[in-house]
């Protein structure tokens, strides 16, 4: 469940829900629910995405037991009491006004607000401050008992856990029947492309904050790979394109990257930078060369290689992390229906060569077909804004 299941009227119940669950169930407190754990040495959190939304323990194994079953009280019996809404309301209002204070995060809903319009995509997963301050104990149990169906969950363990003793604590703690079978898919299928557009959004800030873009293929097919790889050349880290030709040789941005934020169906591609009023002109037009030069010319079999060695090592070092092990086993589930082998995707990685980025380049680094928005000031003058 994520943001993408809701409609206009609900939006943001999703992640209402998320931070609920850790506000009381029939038989704990909130603060028993903290005490449990954290008396234990262990750790309790959550996050909602735009298709799913995670509820995680990590703790000593000894006390796999108890993390599970917190987890899973959680989950299956809160009270949703109207006193703790309407208080969570308030930290949620809260959190969304930091959002809008913050140029680099609103830049991002706005972006998918305007790529994915017409489609559940754009909305932001806090919602609005309208319907935050409007969901009621009914509108909460009410999505809980249509939605969070035991045909739509992943449970994943990583670390010293034996996976028969998992399956154990799943029979004792759920009351009813997994049935261990595969994750129901939802009917996602996004096709839809808009024509270029612009948008700006003028707020009191000092710098110039820019995104351009588009969507991309999702996690369904394979070409996202090289679209991946593409954005670890084109702005991914120190010693690629874009930070070496905007930042290193030109000093005009401190921040400047790309970016792939993928979906089952579809992905949003773009890079992202901030600069000052008078240096955002010359930002603009530096990144446009950098596209013009992928688009035409092929890459060096030793640019290929850096970036290709620059993904594998990101993903095996993230391994070192219980945490990051148990996300992508879920996560992996998720989109694929099954956990795809590191091996798998290291190979997947290494079979792109130098035409599929050539390839890929020509399909999503052609300026007349992207999405523009821009956070500066009312006072600033952008030539490129036109």
């Amino acid at each position: 469940m994520g943001s993408r299941d809701e409609n206009f009227e609900i939006n943001g119940i999703t992640h209402f829900i998320e931070h609920m669950l850790f506000k009381g169930t029939k038989k704990r407190t909130p603060g028993r629910i903290a005490r449990d754990i954290e008396s234990l040495g262990g750790y309790l959190n959550a996050f909602t995405s735009k298709e799913h939304t995670c509820y995680y323990g990590r703790g000593l194994s000894e006390h796999i037991d108890k993390t599970f079953e917190v987890l899973s009280d959680m989950v299956q019996n809160p009270t949703f009491k109207p006193v703790e809404i309407k208080k969570e309301a308030s930290v949620v209002v809260d959190e969304l006004y930091d959002i809008e204070d913050n140029p680099e995060e609103l830049i991002f809903d706005k972006f998918e607000e305007i790529i994915y319009s017409g489609n559940p995509l754009s909305y932001p997963i806090i919602g609005t401050e309208k319907n935050i301050k409007g969901f009621s104990q009914h509108h909460l149990f009410n999505f809980i008992n249509e939605k969070y169906g035991f045909n739509r969950m992943i449970i994943a363990a990583s670390g010293a856990v034996e996976h028969e003793k998992l399956l154990k604590l799943v029979d004792k703690y759920f009351q009813k029947d997994l049935g261990y079978s595969k994750i129901r898919r939802k009917n996602y299928n996004y096709s839809q492309q808009l024509p270029s557009k612009f948008e700006l959004v003028e707020k009191e800030i000092q710098q110039v904050h820019t995104i351009i873009g588009k969507t991309t293929f999702g996690y369904n097919n394979d070409e996202r790979n090289k679209a991946a790889l593409l954005t670890q050349i084109l702005g991914e880290g120190s010693s690629s394109r874009l930070f070496q030709t905007v930042r290193e040789r030109n000093g005009i941005a401190y921040q400047i990257n790309s970016f792939l934020n993928s979906f089952y169906d579809v992905s949003s591609f773009g890079v992202y930078f901030s600069t000052n009023e008078k240096l955002m002109d010359k930002a603009f037009s530096l990144v446009l060369r950098e596209f013009k030069k992928l688009r035409e010319n092929k890459i060096s079999e030793r640019e290929l290689k850096k970036a290709k060695e620059a993904i594998k090592g990101n993903m095996l070092l993230s391994l070192e992390s219980t945490s990051n092990r148990m996300m992508r086993m879920a996560q992996s589930e998720f989109y694929h229906n099954r956990v795809k082998s590191v091996d798998e995707i290291i190979k997947n990685i290494d079979a792109i060569n130098r035409e599929d980025i050539l390839e890929i380049s020509n399909q999503l680094l052609d300026e007349d077909t992207f999405i523009k928005v821009i956070i500066k000031s009312k006072n600033a003058l952008i030539k490129s804004a036109a």
